[in-house]
């Protein structure tokens, strides 16, 4: 089998060096050019130049920023792959752009997963990704061992858009939960308590969580070197909205969050660690 990785970022690297590791990786392609051809140069694989250079591939993963990146690359490689070729999105999107993407590729009989994925850059380092799929039964079967490379779950959440739609679920969960956790540890500071004391006791109970456990100590230091980024975030929060006001629910804490990472983007950290809303917690809020 031969597999072609498309988006190199903090995600998406060590992804494809997975796929090289149990030798199915065949070509890699990036926005930003030099990232494509150093990975391709260190892995001994094929640095792509456009779409075309994917047009032997069997399947064709993708992780990329937005919806309008994932719609520009489908478009391009809809010309050039196959026929039961897979494409697999590991991006966050919405629901439609991937009902659109899969409409695409489906005139040229091209089979397409939404496959977003959870667990960080530190899932995607170790190959622990959770990954949440939309697909067809057959074109999971043919792209199983794609997936199986740096995931350590795979769960067939249904067809096209259920991939996204659970993923947008996530989103709510981890966006909550790090409201939590920052507002508690700001709070924490601000009564004076020992945080060498204060976290481990918190995760010893039920307060604990991956962000709590990852994110803790760090964050407590001061240190916001991204695992997530915040201007990812708030683009995923945004999804999560539009989402939500078709479903019809009350979206406190989505809407909080989402103005929180507003902020913090307006403030010029959005290249910062989601744990970077800290910095807001610890403020005296304004008397407005």
């Amino acid at each position: 089998m031969k597999v072609g990785f498309i988006g190199l970022g903090a995600m998406g690297a060590p992804m494809a060096r997975h796929l090289h590791a149990k030798g199915l990786l065949t070509a890699v392609g990036n926005r930003t050019q030099s990232k494509a051809d150093d990975l391709a140069a260190e892995l001994g694989v094929r640095a792509a130049r456009s779409t075309d250079n994917f047009a032997d591939c069997d399947v064709v993963a993708l992780c990329v920023s937005l919806d309008h990146d994932v719609l520009t690359t489908v478009e391009g490689l809809a010309n050039v792959l196959r026929a039961g070729t897979v494409v697999v999105d590991h991006s966050t999107v919405s629901v439609e752009t991937a009902r659109r993407a899969a409409a695409m590729l489906a005139t040229h009989d091209i089979a397409f997963i939404d496959a977003p994925v959870s667990g960080g850059v530190e899932g995607a380092r170790n190959g622990k990704l959770s990954v949440m799929l939309g697909a067809d039964e057959a074109a999971l079967e043919k792209a199983r061992p794609v997936i199986e490379a740096y995931a350590a779950r795979i769960t067939h959440m249904g067809g096209i858009g259920a991939g996204q739609a659970t993923k947008a679920i996530n989103q709510v969960l981890v966006a909550g939960i790090n409201e939590a956790v920052c507002e508690g540890l700001a709070l924490g500071e601000k009564l004076g308590l020992d945080p060498d004391k204060l976290l481990p006791t918190l995760m010893a109970g039920a307060a604990n969580s991956w962000f709590l456990e990852k994110r803790g100590a760090t964050m407590m230091r001061g240190e916001f070197t991204p695992g997530f980024k915040c201007v990812h975030m708030l683009k995923d929060l945004r999804i999560v909205q539009g989402i939500a006001a078709n479903a019809g629910i009350r979206t406190t804490a989505i809407d909080q969050a989402a103005a929180d990472y507003a902020e913090l983007v307006e403030r010029g950290q959005g290249e910062a660690d989601t744990s970077a809303l800290i910095t807001l917690k610890r403020e005296k809020p304004s008397q407005d």
